[in-house]
């Protein structure tokens, strides 16, 4: 009824549909707290939603049977934890304390 009362331009400014949500934003009274969280989707393209928990990224799992051999052969080694190579160095010591003895004072 109020709707019909107001001037043709202001009526179709508030069009109401569900699109208007995506358009402005969510028009209720109470409202539930939802996060802003990226999804990323295996084949790398990105999509904003809102989300229940508070997360920041959230990455689908990639369908491994769709790879060829040599795409699921890498994958499955980038997966498997990196072994951690050590470094052993020997430092020469060459330090002699006696070519530095004239320079100490004795106290008598």
């Amino acid at each position: 009824m109020l709707l019909k009362q107001l001037p043709l331009a202001v009526q179709q400014l508030r069009c109401l549909s569900s699109a208007t949500a995506a358009v402005t934003r969510l028009h209720r009274s109470v409202y539930c707290r939802m996060y802003p969280t990226v999804v990323v989707q295996p084949d790398g393209s990105t999509i904003n939603i809102r989300y229940h928990e508070p997360r920041k990224i959230i990455k689908l799992p990639l369908d491994l049977s769709t790879l060829s051999e040599a795409e699921r052969k890498a994958r499955m080694e980038a997966r498997k934890p990196r072994k951690k190579v050590k470094i052993m160095e020997e430092v020469e010591d060459n330090f002699n304390a006696k070519k530095y003895m004239k320079y100490i004072k004795k106290n008598k």
